[in-house]
C-alpha cells in the first residue's frame, strides 16, 4: 500500500520537506505540510542544534473526491449500482454510473439525476476553497442527451443564418444551456443569450448585428 503520510527530519524546514517529497514522489502542489519542529541551530557551542520535523501528506485527487461523495449518497439510497468511470477534466470530474433500476435514478427527464448532482457538488465543495464541477451520467444518459442537444443546435444554427431570422430553442436546464452557448459561442456569425425565468428559460440563437 502506498505511503500517504510521512515524517521527515532536516537541518531546516526546507530540507526536511524536500525529503518527504522525495520518498513521495510528488510535488509541494500535491501535499499538505504541518510543520512539527520549527528546529534550532547551535548556540555558542553550548547548546546543541535541533532538528526541524515537518508532516508531509498527500492531498486526495478530486476525482476521488467525489467518486468518494457519490458513493456515499447511492449507498444511502439503497440502489445497486456500479461506477463505470470517472473522468477529470479541466476542474470538472465527470462519473458514470451503471447497474439495476437505473431508469429511478435518471427520474422524469432527469430531475432526480440532476438533484443528485446538486446535492453531490454541495457535498464535495463546501469546505474547497477551489471548486470543483461535477456531472454525474447514467448508462451515458446525459452523453447521448448533450451530443442530441448539439446537433439540433447545430442544425438552428444553419436555419437562423439561411432565414436570417432568430430562433429560440425549448426551455432548458442551466447545464443544457451552457452547452449550447459552449458550442456557438466559436460562430462569428452567431450570438446566444437566455431569456426567460427559471424553469422555462430558454437560448436563442441569433445573427450578430
Amino acid at each position: 500500500m502506498q505511503v500517504q503520510t510521512v515524517e521527515k527530519k532536516g537541518k531546516n524546514v526546507d530540507e526536511a520537506i524536500r525529503a518527504a517529497l522525495d520518498e513521495l514522489g510528488c510535488g509541494l502542489e500535491d501535499v499538505a505540510v504541518e510543520i512539527l519542529e520549527e528546529g534550532s541551530k547551535r548556540l555558542l557551542g553550548f547548546m546543541g542544534s535541533k532538528p526541524a520535523v515537518v508532516k508531509v501528506s498527500l492531498r486526495e485527487k478530486p476525482e476521488a473526491e467525489a467518486r468518494k461523495v457519490v458513493e456515499e449518497l447511492l449507498q444511502k439510497m439503497n440502489i445497486d449500482y456500479q461506477i463505470d468511470k470517472v473522468e477529470w477534466d479541466n476542474g470538472t470530474t465527470r462519473i458514470n454510473i451503471v447497474g439495476k433500476d437505473m431508469g429511478l435514478l435518471i427520474g422524469r427527464k432527469g430531475e432526480t439525476l440532476n438533484a443528485l448532482q446538486f446535492i453531490a457538488g454541495l457535498m464535495l465543495n463546501r469546505k474547497r476553497e477551489e471548486k470543483i464541477r461535477i456531472v454525474l451520467d447514467v448508462e451515458d444518459y446525459r452523453r447521448k442527451r448533450e451530443q442530441s442537444l448539439e446537433a439540433l443546435a447545430l442544425r438552428l444554427s444553419e436555419k437562423v443564418k439561411q432565414t436570417q431570422k432568430n430562433v429560440i430553442m425549448r426551455p432548458m436546464s442551466s447545464q443544457e444551456r451552457r452547452i449550447v452557448h459552449t458550442l456557438l459561442q466559436g460562430d462569428p456569425q452567431l450570438v446566444t443569450y437566455s431569456m426567460g425565468e427559471e424553469p422555462n428559460r430558454k437560448v436563442v440563437i441569433a445573427l450578430k448585428k
